[in-house]
């Protein structure tokens, strides 16, 4: 190793220290969204996650999966359909969903941190009714039925509690129930939002295919409160799929999130990077 990269890795080190000793024994819940689930990045996820977990922080994870969802659909021969950006999802494709979701993706996950060094453990919201669903319906499309589609009713944090108290790190797969036992697809970045207010968590990160929010020029914003957000709205700066990640962020916040940051899951080590240095990645909300 030469002398330059002995003082660099020795400054990330020192600089990691202090947010190290700030972060132990707090909860991160960390959205991993299904756009940024590469096999060759979920490796670097992992470590990243059971390196939280050895110096003291207890990491939560939540993770999408919509694009594999589509694959599998694709291979079925079945047609997908979105409307306002939600897939409509009638039976068939609601099984699809918790196969694809509770069984390949969160298991792959799983498998993965533990190859990683960490004891992971994977459920769903119907484990232990930790979350209760009801039917989505939207304010604005009120005509529109998205079939098996969800909202978060209620989070029940006893199982992820008792699991992340006992040393596990867990991995939750964002399938919801109703008091009737049926089953929902539910947006993981409003879960991951929900859960990081119920579990009194100290950060929430929501991991993307994107940098975070850029401004006209391309620079990346953070350091955001509503009333900023509000005026990025009003100018067209956040817009699309964007939008709904955001009001998560703020959701959060105001529930008594500290931050949630909004990290482009595609670079190598972001979750460390965000947490542990000074400069931090991605943009940064705040209530």
């Amino acid at each position: 190793m030469s002398e330059i990269s002995r003082n660099t890795v020795g400054q990330v080190l020192v600089e990691a220290l202090p947010y190290i000793q700030r972060f132990s024994g707090m909860t991160v819940v960390i959205k991993y969204g299904g756009n940024a689930m590469a096999d060759e990045r979920l490796e670097n996820f992992a470590r990243n996650i059971v390196m939280l977990k050895q110096v003291g922080l207890h990491p939560v994870v939540v993770h999408g999966g919509g694009p594999q969802i589509g694959n599998m659909l694709s291979q079925m021969g079945k047609e997908t359909e979105f409307v306002d950006g939600l897939r409509v999802t009638d039976e068939g494709t609601m099984q699809v969903a918790e196969m694809v979701l509770g069984g390949m993706v969160n298991k792959q996950i799983v498998a993965c941190i533990n190859r990683s060094g960490g004891r992971a453990v994977g459920i769903t919201g119907k484990d232990g009714a930790t979350i209760r669903a009801r039917k989505y319906t939207s304010q604005t499309n009120v005509n529109m039925d998205w079939g098996y589609v969800g909202e978060v009713e209620h989070i029940d944090p006893r199982l992820v509690h008792s699991l992340r108290d006992t040393g596990f790190i867990p991995v939750v797969a964002p399938i919801g129930h109703d008091n009737s036992g049926q089953s929902y697809n539910i947006n993981a970045d409003l879960v991951a939002s929900k859960m990081a207010v119920q579990l009194g968590a100290e950060k929430l990160l929501l991991l993307t295919n994107t940098a975070g929010i850029l401004n006209g020029a391309g620079e990346l914003l953070t350091g955001l409160t509503r009333a900023d957000i509000r005026g990025l709205i009003d100018d067209g700066t956040i817009y699309g799929g964007m939008l709904p990640k955001v009001e998560c962020a703020l959701e959060a916040v105001e529930g008594g999130v500290t931050t949630t940051t909004i990290i482009d899951g595609r670079v190598d080590n972001a979750v460390l990077l965000e947490l542990f240095t000074n400069s931090g990645v991605g943009t940064q909300i705040k209530a």
